[in-house]
């Protein structure tokens, strides 16, 4: 599919599509991609899709930005299509008729960010990119790794030196090159900006490069898919919540469900939940002084995935909640990690920013937000394998005994 034009965020600024790569050059305001058949007078035939045997992202190729990467039979053509679990002890214990939990851990690397990087790998092929970069506290490092490897590309990527061991093992084991930053993630950001300027590399960087929002929208389309087509006439809207870091992925899932809604394939987008943790919630506390200004706070949330000082597509992420219904609502730490094993009760296992989205559900909950009626999704965006520390720190240790049944029996009945 062609792209039509970009337009920029901040200024509303329209840029066709060979005259701008990254931001807007005016303000460096994020750039939405507006493809072809958003005014064309004919438009995808949804049937196409719903019959299409293709499981993954590519399934979606009629409304995406690249053409078919091919690459067949490599992860990349893996990544996507997750399922939706509706596991029946969470539904009784949180007393909702209807909970959907979409799993990402089931993408390559284990993660959402592989929907973003196999866009991103797809664009590189058309533009004749070798070598892609980008910073990451470890999801998004280790997609563009996972991603780069299925392709042949270099990837390297710059995390903070702070980042999840495991994480870092991953991004090694891709073959990525790997250079820790003394810092935190923003200032692993910025430098992964000037060595994209300096050696002339593809930035990958989510807030940054606008593929990555084309990518990310895939899981609005399964959602639809998977979830709104089922709800019967006269449901209440579905909510679906999503942790929120630099506001990438829940301006991405919008933006996936205004293309749907601009091709009359639904009448109206779901409510999206936007869940920070209160140690990084500088989107959330915008949203809550109803303004669009956004300060940068110091985040030192435990849950990295969604630890950022400055979102780099905050606006886009408050814009997609306050469009959508939907809100905000911050989590502590010690909320997220009480959700862990209580997602992994019923067989998900999952990392901490993953088990926020539970926890702002739980809140929600909590306060009244939510009758037994309403429909609710949980986007999990990435498994505990990714943090094993994190979860170790969620539940109480195994015990070790004596090897006698004497002992076992001491340990059964306490």
């Amino acid at each position: 599919m062609n792209i039509a034009y970009f337009s920029c965020s901040i200024c509303g600024a329209v840029y066709s599509s060979g005259e701008v790569q990254y931001v807007c050059p005016r303000d460096g305001g994020n750039l939405t991609v507006h493809l072809e058949y958003e005014t064309a007078a004919r438009k995808p035939n949804p049937a196409d899709i719903l019959e299409s045997k293709e499981a993954s992202i590519w399934r979606y190729l009629p409304l995406l930005p690249v053409e078919d990467p091919g690459y067949w039979h490599t992860p990349l053509r893996q990544v996507g299509w997750t399922p939706v679990y509706q596991p029946g002890l969470l539904k009784q214990e949180l007393n909702l008729r209807q909970l959907w939990i979409k799993d990402e851990s089931r993408n390559p690397s284990a993660s959402f960010k592989d929907r973003a990087s196999a866009l991103v790998a797809a664009r590189m092929k058309t533009t004749n990119q070798e070598t892609v970069v980008a910073a990451s506290t470890g999801n998004a490092g280790a997609a563009t790794a996972c991603m780069a490897a299925s392709t042949g590309m270099r990837a390297v990527i710059f995390a903070p030196r702070s980042a999840p061991p495991a994480k870092i093992a991953q991004l090694l084991t891709f073959g990525a090159q790997v250079i820790l930053v003394d810092g935190n993630y923003d200032q692993a950001f910025d430098l992964s900006l000037a060595a994209s300027e300096t050696f002339g590399w593809y930035n990958r960087n989510t807030g940054h490069n606008p593929f990555t929002a084309e990518g990310k929208k895939t899981a609005a389309f399964e959602i639809w898919e998977q979830v709104l087509r089922t709800l019967p006439a006269g449901s209440e809207p579905l909510r679906v919540y999503i942790p929120v870091g630099d506001g990438n992925i829940i301006s991405g899932i919008h933006k996936g469900f205004l293309d749907l809604l601009s091709l009359g394939w639904i009448e109206k987008p779901p409510m999206l939940i936007g869940v920070q943790s209160e140690n990084s919630a500088a989107i959330a506390n915008a949203f809550f002084a109803g303004t669009e200004e956004i300060t940068p706070v110091r985040a030192t949330t435990l849950a990295d995935s969604i630890s950022v000082d400055l979102p780099r597509d905050g606006l886009r992420a408050l814009r997609a909640v306050r469009e959508t219904g939907g809100h905000y609502t911050t989590v502590s730490d010690d909320e997220i990690l009480k959700e862990i094993p209580q997602l992994g009760k019923v067989g998900i296992f999952v990392e901490p920013a993953a088990a926020a989205a539970f926890a702002g559900l739980r809140k929600d909950i909590r306060e009244g937000a939510l009758t037994p009626e309403s429909p609710a999704l949980v986007l999990c965006t990435g498994s505990g394998l990714k943090d094993v520390r994190a979860a170790a720190n969620a539940v109480p240790p195994a015990p070790i005994i004596e090897p006698t049944i004497q002992a076992l029996m001491k340990v059964i009945h306490d």
